[in-house]
């Protein structure tokens, strides 16, 4: 409990009361408004789903309808993923940040092993093939998760179907996932070095059958949700958050770019290979909740024309999708079978039966991990909700000293509070929901 003295007083203006507070405990400022003789009313609202996004407590003051102060509680999900990291290999290190925003898992996987391969000086080393897979699965990846934040944001209003044609949409991305990583979701598919396996035969083919279905759902929800005068009337002018409000707070993503700046990791500073897809950086003006949800469906047409290209690409050429530098490439060959994924048997009779020599390099690299130069990097992406960044420190060994993300969820929720003060009580959901956040990435 903070012992910091706090203040309270009642101004009259304009028959309106106004109360202020300084410093102080949630209790104490409640306590002191009572003293004055101030009626206020403090309800929590959360955690719970669907409106505050499973674990996010508000709390808010009204006074009626109106929303008159609002603060974010945070810390329902800890999970001390970046503690636990360092106490695992670097290529460990993918199954515990995969785990963070589990909506877009492919991205912490990405930003975390570009940062890895800085380290290591094998950036430009990465296989082609490998970088293009990248891009796909996160690409995939990100229409995925604007697909989530739709679908929800239709239930939370009351719109059902509008959650259903997303979630069926998304699904058709999700089998696509399992075929190239035997995983729906916290894949660890992109491992330092590259990717663990190179998409399976009729990986290309089936991904393109399901963008035919997801455009044809795509178009279902811009039907449901464009053309409905009831979200028009929820959402426009709700939530708003201008630019300059949004350099304050740190907030990237599409609610950045609802407000007019085109910045894109992308575009910024590219990554993958980005530099050499053709693909726009869309944005708005109104800086609404509105704006977000339209920008996100044409991030979604962005995404699916980049797929596109990398398809194209992979076809075109074929190649490794793992450094050479075998002692630093996972030791896998990895197959699907009866019993889900693993090593293929050939991989397992050569390093159990023929080679000595490939059984404890697979052993010491498996148990133990490589070493990492001494040194520290920050990367960044461009996921879903903003801009991802990951600041790693290695102290010489096989373990990382220190790993650090920079949550674009965390960082864009501090705008709830700008954002609800002053509207309605039903409008807090909608500026939730227009920010995205997902928990499991605010509180790592």
């Amino acid at each position: 409990m903070s012992t910091t003295h706090s203040t309270a007083r009642i101004v009259d203006d304009a028959d309106l009361p106004m109360f202020e507070a300084s410093g102080g405990d949630w209790s104490q400022i409640a306590e002191e408004a009572a003293r004055l003789g101030e009626e206020r009313i403090v309800v929590n609202m959360g955690p719970q789903h669907p409106s505050t996004h499973g674990v996010l407590r508000l709390m808010l003051e009204i006074d009626g309808e109106t929303v008159t102060e609002a603060r974010a509680g945070i810390g329902y999900l800890h999970t001390g993923i970046e503690k636990n990291m360092e106490f695992r290999t670097w290529t460990q290190g993918v199954t515990f940040c995969t785990r963070m925003d589990y909506v877009a898992p492919l991205f912490q996987e990405a930003a975390y092993c570009l940062a890895v391969e800085k380290l290591l000086g094998i950036t430009d080393d990465i296989p082609e093939r490998a970088s293009v897979i990248r891009v796909l699965m996160m690409e995939l990846n990100r229409i995925t998760s604007h697909l989530v934040c739709l679908a929800t944001g239709g239930n939370e209003l009351g719109a059902t179907t509008i959650m259903t044609v997303g979630f069926t949409a998304r699904e058709e991305i999700l089998r696509i996932f399992e075929l190239i990583s035997g995983l729906r979701m916290n894949h660890a598919y992109i491992r330092p070095g590259g990717v663990a396996q190179d998409v399976p035969p009729g990986a290309v083919e089936a991904t393109r059958d399901a963008l035919v279905n997801v455009k044809h759902y795509l178009a279902q929800l811009e039907e449901l949700m464009l053309a409905n005068p009831i979200l028009h009337l929820r959402l426009k002018g709700v939530g708003y958050l201008g630019l300059a409000g949004c350099m304050g707070l740190g907030v990237t993503g599409p609610v950045l770019r609802s407000a007019g700046l085109p910045y894109d990791v992308r575009k910024a500073e590219p990554y993958c290979g980005y530099e050499t897809y053709d693909f726009d950086v869309p944005t708005a003006t109104d800086a609404d909740s509105w704006a977000r949800v339209v920008l996100r469906m044409e991030e979604i047409h962005q995404s699916i024309r980049i797929v596109e290209q990398a398809l194209d690409r992979l076809e075109k050429h074929a190649g490794p999708v793992m450094v050479e530098d075998k002692k630093i490439a996972w030791p896998a060959q990895l197959a699907i079978g009866t019993d889900g994924m693993g090593n293929s048997l050939d991989h397992i009779r050569e390093i159990m039966g023929t080679s000595m020599e490939s059984l404890i390099h697979h052993f010491k690299l498996v148990t133990e991990g490589f070493r990492v130069p001494a040194g520290q990097v920050f990367q960044t992406v461009e996921h879903p909700r903003g801009e991802l960044g990951v600041h790693l420190v290695s102290d010489g060994g096989t373990r990382p000293y220190r790993a650090h993300f920079r949550d674009p969820s965390f960082n864009n929720l501090q705008a709830t509070s700008i954002m609800c003060e002053g509207g309605q009580v039903a409008d807090v959901v909608v500026a939730v929901a227009s920010l995205d956040p997902v928990l499991g990435g605010v509180d790592r």
